[in-house]
C-alpha cells in the first residue's frame, strides 16, 4: 500500500469512527470529510505530499491564514480547524503520530453580533398606540403580553409557563421559572399591577374555560411558542428599521434600557436569569456602541 493510499485509509477510518463511536450526524461527517480534503489539498500543494507525521503547527496556521485571506469568516475557519484537530487527536490515539501539531493552534476570534434592541420611544409607540390592538380579549392580551416581556426581560417560554399563582400582588412580584427549572423573582410597578389586574378581569370575563395559566388563547388553553412569536413579530413590524422582530428582541431591549439608565450589571444578570455574568456583559457593548454614536453625532470635533 503506497503512502497516499494509507493516509486516505486513515481519513476514511476517522469518518467511520465519527459515525460509529461518536454518533455524529451524516451532515457533520460530510462537513468533516470536506474540510479534511481541503486541508489535505493545501498541504499537498505546499510540501508535495500529505504525511500527518510531517505536518507542524506553522503549516496549520498558514492554512488558516490562507482561508481568512479568501474571505472566510472566523466561524467557518474555526469549524475547519475543529475538523483538523479531531483528525489529529484520532491519529494520535491510534498511534499513527506521536505528537498533535494542532493541539496548541488557536482559531481566529469570532466577532460577536450585538443584540438587536428597540429603544424606549419606539416601544412606547408599539405599546400605547390604540390603533395597534383590537378592543376584545385578544387585543388586551397581546398588548399586555408585549408590555410584560419588555418590562421584565423574561424569555418567551417563561412567559408561556406563567400561572396566576406566580403573581404576588401584595409584593408586586412575579415568580418566573427559567432554564433547568431555576426560579427567580421579578418585581413590577404599581402601574403594571393595575394593568395586570385589568388584563385578568378582561380574561376572566371573556374566557369560559378556566386555566391556571396567566396567558391563554380565546378557548382558554395556554399559549404556544409560535403564537407568541407571531404576536410580537406583527406588532414590532410597525418599526421599519428593526432588523429582527422576535420576542427575544424585547428581552434585549429590557437589558439595554436597564443598563443605559444606570442599573448595576449584577442586578440585570439576576433579573434576566443568566447563570454567568459573561452573558449579560454583551449588553454593555450595546450601550457603549450607543455612546459612541451619540459622541460622533453630537461632538463638533468628532465629525471632522
Amino acid at each position: 500500500m503506497n503512502h497516499q493510499r494509507a493516509n486516505e485509509m486513515w481519513k476514511e477510518k476517522f469518518i467511520q469512527y465519527l459515525r460509529v463511536e461518536k454518533n455524529y450526524s451524516s451532515h457533520t461527517e460530510v462537513s468533516y470529510f470536506d474540510d479534511l480534503t481541503q486541508f489535505e489539498e493545501f498541504v499537498t500543494g505546499e510540501v508535495d505530499s500529505f504525511d500527518p507525521a510531517q505536518i507542524d503547527s506553522d503549516l496549520i496556521r498558514i492554512w488558516m491564514s490562507r482561508l481568512m485571506g479568501q474571505g472566510l469568516k472566523a466561524r467557518s475557519v474555526n469549524r475547519k480547524l475543529s475538523a483538523v484537530k479531531s483528525f489529529f487527536r484520532y491519529l494520535k490515539k491510534k498511534k499513527v503520530i506521536v505528537g498533535n501539531p494542532a493541539e496548541m493552534v488557536t482559531g481566529p476570534k469570532a466577532t460577536k453580533k450585538l443584540p438587536v434592541f428597540v429603544n424606549d420611544p419606539d416601544m412606547e409607540k408599539v405599546i400605547d398606540d390604540p390603533m395597534e390592538y383590537s378592543d376584545d380579549f385578544q387585543g388586551h392580551r397581546d398588548r399586555f403580553l408585549i408590555e410584560l416581556l419588555y418590562l421584565t426581560g423574561m424569555r418567551r417560554a417563561e412567559l408561556i409557563s406563567l400561572k396566576d399563582s406566580d403573581v404576588d400582588f401584595g409584593a408586586c412580584t412575579l415568580k418566573v421559572t427559567g432554564k433547568r427549572n431555576k426560579q427567580r423573582i421579578i418585581p413590577f410597578s404599581d402601574t403594571t399591577k393595575e394593568k395586570l389586574k385589568e388584563y385578568i378581569a378582561v380574561r376572566d370575563t371573556g374566557i369560559e374555560n378556566k386555566s391556571p395559566f396567566l396567558f391563554v388563547k380565546e378557548d382558554g388553553r395556554p399559549l404556544y411558542p409560535k403564537l407568541v412569536y407571531n404576536v410580537v413579530h406583527n406588532h414590532l413590524g410597525s418599526i421599519p428599521t428593526l432588523a429582527k422582530k422576535s420576542p427575544h428582541v424585547l428581552r434585549h431591549s429590557f437589558a439595554t434600557e436597564m443598563l443605559n439608565n444606570g442599573a448595576e450589571i449584577n442586578a440585570v444578570k439576576e433579573l434576566l436569569g443568566h447563570s454567568s455574568l459573561a452573558s449579560t456583559e454583551v449588553y454593555t457593548h450595546v450601550t457603549f456602541e450607543e455612546l459612541k454614536k451619540a459622541y460622533h453625532y453630537a461632538h463638533p470635533r468628532a465629525k471632522k
